[in-house]
């Protein structure tokens, strides 16, 4: 275990904003902090260490973490002085080669973070002890990063490469989590389709698994979803909810965010997906305003998620990314008519009023 930070034993805190993958690895520092002897508190007031696991995807997650650290350095001020580490995305970021903040400029304005360590870092490479706080139903990531370089997105930067973890020590991971209690297991990835050797393989050998209840996993992506992983969803252990995100429903939209898919395309491989799945529920990521989208290319994505019923969808307003493709673009969409197209989507999808 790399992690050395803590010399004796200590209170821990740890805050996670973002993503699954985020929590997860959450869970692998909270695991390998306790098996040192180190106690988890749910109270920030009470740590002695606070760990905080960061995004970068969008300017809002960062803001949050500027404020949280604020609120400590005024918390120290009145006695409480908790030892502060950064972690996760924006310290991947912060040492990428395409950047909002170096690292310099991220510990010049956190000058109250004492550390800034990627989460490998902090608690080495796998094998790692596999307790999780809630055992019956576990995050296990199977990859991380990715190749894809959508124009709007800093995870390439911030996670790097998509790099694979064997499947025979992931499906020893889940036996073991099993044991543990574990009856339903999510698999995360940037991009779980193109999992190495095969994401098809992987979730027939789990559903061989004695106990093993379900099996979901996130997130899929459009182009690589096969025909051999369609087919082996329709295992019996594997969960009926699909998150596939289609960030937009028009083509021109998705050839300037490099989404190698069409519209057409996109609801032909739900057409597939339906009649292998009958039962299959979708939710899906929807970006509004993306530099650019005019009112009738807005208007595609409504007629897009008409058609397919989504029963649950993630809308973000376009926010510019330093480092991305899209950063170049002019954001020329108002705050105004981006909240009102995000209401559309809103009310249609998720409130079900239109």
């Amino acid at each position: 275990m790399r992690y050395n930070t803590l010399v004796k034993s200590q209170i821990y805190f740890i805050k996670t904003f973002g993503c699954q993958m985020n929590e997860a690895d959450s869970q692998r520092l909270a695991a390998a902090l306790t098996g040192q002897g180190h106690r988890l508190t749910s109270q920030i007031d009470q740590a002695t260490v606070v760990v905080i696991n960061t995004c970068s995807v969008r300017e809002a997650a960062e803001n949050r973490v500027f404020g949280l650290v604020e609120k400590l350095a005024k918390l120290s001020a009145k006695s409480y002085q908790p030892k502060v580490i950064l972690t996760g995305c924006m310290v991947g970021s912060a040492r990428g080669k395409r950047r909002r903040y170096t690292l310099t400029q991220l510990k010049n304005r956190l000058p109250q973070v004492k550390e800034f360590k990627t989460i490998s870092e902090l608690v080495g490479d796998y094998p790692l002890p596999v307790t999780r706080p809630c055992p019956a139903e576990v995050l296990v990531p199977i990859m991380e990063g990715c190749n894809h370089f959508c124009t709007y997105c800093v995870v390439p930067y911030a996670r790097g490469a998509e790099v694979s973890r064997p499947l025979d020590a992931l499906v020893t991971e889940v036996e073991a989590l099993v044991k543990q209690g574990a009856k339903a297991v999510t698999l995360l990835g940037q991009n779980v389709n193109s999992y190495q050797p095969d994401f098809a393989a992987l979730l027939r050998r789990l559903q061989t698994i004695n106990r093993l209840q379900k099996i979901a996993f996130l997130t899929s992506n459009p182009w690589d979803l096969t025909d051999e992983i369609i087919a082996a969803m329709r295992g019996p252990k594997v969960d009926r909810q699909l998150h596939l995100p289609v960030q937009s429903g028009d083509d021109v939209i998705l050839k300037k965010m490099n989404r190698p898919y069409t519209a057409a395309a996109y609801r032909q491989l739900v057409a597939k997906i339906r009649r292998a799945i009958p039962e299959i529920r979708l939710s899906t990521d929807i970006i509004v305003g993306f530099p650019g989208e005019t009112r009738a290319q807005f208007a595609r994505t409504v007629a897009l998620c008409r058609q397919v019923g989504f029963n649950q969808a993630y809308i973000a307003r376009y926010s510019p990314r330093p480092g991305t493709a899209a950063f170049r673009l002019a954001d020329d969409v108002t705050p105004a008519e981006k909240k009102r197209r995000w209401q559309v989507l809103e009310a249609l999808i998720n409130r079900g009023k239109i």
